[in-house]
Formats: C-alpha cells, structure tokens, sequence
C-alpha cells in the first residue's frame, strides 16, 4: 500500500499546531493566575481571555474572570462570565451571591433575587456569617425594591462636563474657592484595574451655579501639590480641617500587595510659603487593614473614616475618632450597628446642619452603593435612602454640599465619561428640567414599631433539652437595671418582653446544676427601615435561644477561634474575644475553678510540642488574670500531642482539630 506523505505531513502539522495552541492556552491561563493571586485583575484578564480559545474548564475560566472584574470594581462586566461558569456548574461557593451584585449593578432586580434566593437556600455551613447575613438583608431589599424607587426627590443632575475623563473623577471636597479631587492621571498604571494611578487634582469652583444645574469649573485641573504625589501608589479622598491647613487623606494600593489592604491615612500641613508638607502616616491606622474616605465634621473636632480592619460589622465599616486640643488623635470607635451592616459603609460627610451622609451596600438600596443619610433623635439613628434621582443602580457615593439645596457626588452610572464621574446636584425644579415624580405624600399617622424579645432556654446538649425553672434576666447595658425578670416553665420558654431602638442588652440565665450562661443582645442595626412598613403599628418579635451548659467536674470544652503563630505562644487579637468569655465565665460563676490546656499537632518532636504548649496555656492563663480573674482559679496545663483528637491527621483541617485549646472544670 502506498502512503501519501504530503498527507501525512498536513496530518502531523496540524497535530502539532493543536498541541501548541493546548500549550498556549494552559500558559496564558497559568499566567493569569498568577497575575489574580497578586491582585492584578487587569493583567489576569488579558491572559484569561487568551486561554479562553483553548480547551480550560470553563467554569474555572470563567469563575477568574468574573471575579476579576468584580475586584476591579466592574461588576456589570462581571455578569456575562458568572453567567457562564454557573452554566458549567461551577463548585465556587459565592457564585450565586456575587453574580447577584452583578446582576443588581444592571438593574436586573428579578435576577438578582433569584440568585440570593439560591446562595441563601445552598449556603455550606462555611459560609462567613457576615456574607450569609448581608445575603438575606439584601434578599429583603430586593422583595423591597419597587417600594425602595419610589422614593423620589426634586434634584436635578449635571455631569460635570470637562472636568470627568475616560478614567476615574471622585470624591469631590471643597476647600476655599477650589474643588479638590481625586483622579486616575498619573503615567503608572494601576494594575488592579487598567487605570493611570490616582492622585489629588484640583480646579477653580464657579461662583453662582445657575438655576439649571450649570456648575462647570472657571479652569482646567491641576496637580494639587507637588509635595503630595508620588507616582507609584494611589492617593485621594482627602479632607480638609475647618482652617484649611491640615489635609487628611488615603495612600497606599502600589498594587505590591493582594487585597488593597496596603491603604493608610495620611496627613499634610499647609506651612510657609503655602506648600503642602510630606504627608506623615496617622497612628490611628491600622497597617493590616484598608483605611480610607476620611471626613471632618463641621466642627473639626471628629475624624470620620473608613475601614475593614477586625472587629467590625463586616466589610468596611464607618469609623470616628475625637481630636483634642494637642491635635492628637483618640482611639478610632466603630460607629455601631445602625449605621454599619454586614455589607460595606464608606465615604462619610458629616454636613453643616450634622446630618452624616455615607455610602453602602447593605442598606437597602437601587444599586450597588447608594447613598444614605443618617440622623440622630432621643438616642435612636434614622438612615434613608436618598432616592432617586441621587441613587441609581451603579455605585453613587462622595456626596458633599456647597449650599443649602446644591453640591457634589460622584457615580459611575450610564451616560457618563468613562468610570467613575463627578456630578453636580441642585435641588429644586426649573423650567429646563424634566419633571421628576415627588416624594409619595406622607401618611398623616406616622407608621410605628414596637419590639419585643422572647426566647428559650436549653441544655446543652444532644438531642437540646428545655430547661423549666431556670431565672432569667434581661438587663438594659446602660444602667445594668433587670427591664424583665422571669422563671421558665416547662416548655423552658420566657417573653415577650419590649425592648428600646438603639439600647444594648444582656440577657442572664441561671439554673442549679448549671454554669451561668450570659449572652449579649443589641438593638442596633434591627430596626426595621422604613420602606419596608406598611401598617400604621407594626409588632416584630426577636427570638434567641440561650444553651446552659451542665457544671459537672473534669467536664471538658473546646474553645473555638483560639489560635498561634507558627512556633508562637503570644496571643493573638483574634484570640482575645474568644478568652474574654472566659473571663466573664468566672465572673458569673464566682466558685468556678478551671484548668486550661493547650494541645498541639504530631508535626515536631515530642519535648518541643509539650514546652510549646505549655507556654500557649500559660500565655492564655496569664491572659485572664490581667483581667482581673484570681491566679488561683486557673490552672495552665500543656499536653503537647499526647491527646490527639484525630489519632492519624493527614489533612491541615485534621492538624488544627488537634491543635486546640481547652477548658475542664476542677472545682465546682
């Protein structure tokens, strides 16, 4: 048989071709991997849409690039690509709940609660508790949403014209005759999201807007400060003291480290010859978190900013710290429940009639930042949405006013330059204006709530058992007097009992046979926004289950959330929450005398693990003490590997289940 080797050769080609353009796609994917686990989103992408003519998973493709235009803050570009690999029926557990976001970013409401619907339903018992809470708030706002847009002001919108580019205007302030802003015009590129670098720009203010929402600057921008801008991180949102002489203001991002968590606040002092100095970094910073969108109030004597360091709602949360005479800066205090949410709080403005204005996605809103405003009476926080046409469904935050009824915000809404832009805003109506709809007439009975809480009390134990007769206390935080004082029946239940908005509470239950058990229950952030009331009086009730735990000796409990550094024994922030209550423990049960142990992994020599445990339980010992418990109520035992939990751990999760810290009673 004679073979053709011309077709042979054409056979042997296109194999090779094929295997190369294999190889190059897995290249470019690999490429854009590593580019995604660097944080440069821009990057990743580029590579990811080479590797995309290959033969990639695509729901792991497709994932990457969903998630790499979303950290880069392109969430309407994101939806395609969450689309797509939900369709290839990818395992991420977070892809219904960010395609969500996506999707709501379009105004594609319906969507959006469809796939909250399905995360809420299939969430693993992994989930952070912050993403699952901020789920199910937004799975209400969406029910909500067509309550929500009925909210409409009469504000006209104008796109600040030459002063937006095809990059990034935001975060307008004013100081003087000038209005300052942050911008991406730098010559390096951010490679997060494709853009020039942010810096601090500025230009003329008009003098009298007209009527018609015509606010365009008398000049073109200009650098602010020669002395404020380095060419390779980003800077902006800054704020500006009463005098105009001290300037607060974020820096960080050089794109060196993943997560943006690289951002701090800065300060600058205006000295002689009217020059800016080096900006110092603030104290007040936290080094392993995002701190940004610095605010004075009116009177200069609080700081407003921006963080998600530890401790907070969730997300980025709204922070304030006093300012004394010295200018020396208190310690940063979150600004609680009510103005926080489990979602992100950013951008405040505190007004001159002391109104806060802030941004958020956890309030119930039309897009994905919408702007609130907050106000505070008889020691209850009001937010409210701010309507249309101020919100929409892409990002509006920045908002500041110049006068009475006009000021400034910014959004990356449709219709406009190019990502984020600066708008003008005037209240009122004009001739030129088209009618927008006003506020739905308010009812002539304000519509009210009442809040109540009941519970039960339990054993802690498998299968849970009501506990009748046990006492139960419900007492208010701020003047530590019992507001409700019961006995459990049998069904081990007690209520309903009202409660304040805004008031802290601690509820204390007692029963012979058992330790005191003492549970924390706030009532900020549980009121019930507006909107979303419908009768005149409405009655909600929180219930809370309390478990009481049996006192019986050498019982022993395992302390979640108690953790080291590698070949450390110091104690760690994180841990500091889980041994305060611990602390509280013996303070209600003054009897009570425990031992606290450490255990290690198998993963070291036997004499290293037992001095390394010893320490931790020392350390933790020591802890309590200098929380004013008695030396001699506790007792610090290092067990080392002796007791494994898991006899044979091949997997890191099965190491740190035998790497644990314990409780076990000794004295009744």
């Amino acid at each position: 048989m004679r073979i053709n080797t011309l077709s042979v050769m054409l056979v042997a080609m296109a194999l090779a071709t094929g295997l190369t353009g294999c190889n190059s796609a897995m290249q470019a994917y690999k490429k854009g991997v590593h580019h995604y686990d660097a944080g440069e989103y821009n990057l990743a992408l580029t590579q990811f849409q080479k590797a995309a003519t290959g033969t990639i998973d695509p729901a792991r493709l497709n994932y990457y690039m969903a998630e790499s235009y979303r950290l880069s803050n392109r969430f309407a570009e994101a939806a395609p690509f969450y689309q797509k690999a939900l369709a290839a029926n990818t395992t991420e557990p977070e892809a219904h709940f960010n395609y969500a976001y996506a999707l709501k970013s379009e105004g594609n409401y319906a969507g959006a609660l469809e796939q909250l619907q399905q995360y809420v339903a299939n969430a693993p018992k992994t989930a952070p508790k912050a993403t699952l809470d901020k789920a199910r708030r937004e799975v209400e706002t969406l029910r909500a949403i067509d309550m929500i847009a009925k909210t409409k002001s009469l504000i006209t919108i104008k796109n600040m014209g030459g002063l937006n580019s095809p990059g990034a205007e935001f975060a307008p302030v004013v100081r003087g005759e000038e209005l300052v802003f942050t911008a991406s015009r730098k010559d390096q590129v951010y490679k997060n999201n494709g853009l020039p670098m942010l810096g601090l720009y500025k230009t003329k203010l008009p003098q009298n807007p007209d009527e018609t929402g015509s606010a365009a600057p008398t000049g073109p921008p200009e650098l602010f400060s020669t002395n404020v801008f380095e060419g390779d991180v980003n800077e902006g949102t800054p704020a500006f003291s009463k005098d105009g002489k001290t300037m607060i203001l974020a820096r960080g991002n050089n794109g060196k480290r993943k997560g943006g968590l690289d951002v701090d606040l800065y300060i600058s002092r205006l000295g002689e010859g009217n020059a800016w100095s080096q900006p110092l970094r603030l104290p007040i910073s936290d080094s392993t978190a995002w701190d940004g969108s610095p605010a004075f109030s009116a009177d200069g004597k609080t700081l407003y900013f921006a963080s998600n360091r530890a401790g907070g709602a969730g997300g980025i949360d709204i922070y304030r710290t006093s300012i004394d005479a010295s200018g020396r800066f208190s310690r940063p205090v979150n600004m609680g429940r009510d103005i926080n949410t489990p979602g992100d709080e950013m951008f405040p403005y505190v007004a001159p009639n002391a109104k806060l204005y802030f941004a958020s996605d956890g309030h119930p809103g039309l897009g994905k930042l919408d702007i609130f405003v907050a106000t505070r009476s008889g020691g209850v926080t009001r937010v409210e949405n701010m309507g249309q046409p101020i919100n929409s469904p892409a990002d509006d935050f920045g908002l500041i006013y110049t006068g009475d009824a006009r000021g400034f915000m910014s959004s990356n809404r449709g219709g406009g330059k190019g990502d984020d832009d600066i708008y003008f805003f005037q209240e009122g109506l004009t001739p030129s204006t088209p009618t927008i709809a006003q506020n739905p007439p308010a009812s002539s009975a304000p519509k009210t709530v009442r809040y109540f809480i009941a519970g039960t009390v339990s054993a802690n134990e498998t299968p849970v058992a009501p506990l009748d007769s046990a006492r139960v206390r419900i007492l208010d935080d701020a003047t530590g007097q019992p507001v409700a004082e019961v006995t459990t029946g049998q069904p081990g239940t007690f209520g309903k009992y009202p409660l304040t908005e805004g008031k802290d509470y601690t509820i204390l239950a007692e029963r012979k046979g058992y330790l005191t058990r003492r549970e924390p229950f706030t009532m900020q952030g549980k009121s019930i926004p507006e909107v979303f009331l419908t009768k005149p009086q409405t009655d909600t009730t929180f219930n809370v289950a309390i478990l009481m735990d049996k006192s019986v000796l050498n019982k022993t409990f395992v302390l979640e959330n108690i953790y080291y550094d590698l070949d450390k024994y110091n104690i760690r922030s994180d841990a500091s929450p889980e041994l305060d209550k611990i602390v509280v423990i013996l303070k209600d049960n003054p009897t009570l005398k425990l031992e606290l142990s450490s255990h290690t992994d198998v993963r070291a020599p036997d004499a290293y693990n037992m001095k390394l445990s010893q320490n931790r339980a020392k350390a933790a010992v020591d802890y309590i003490v200098s929380q004013g418990i008695s030396a001699d109520r506790l007792v610090a035992k290092g067990y080392g590997e002796t007791r494994l939990v898991v006899k044979n751990a091949k997997t890191e999760e099965e190491h740190q289940r035998n790497r644990r810290t314990e409780i076990k009673i000794l004295e009744l």
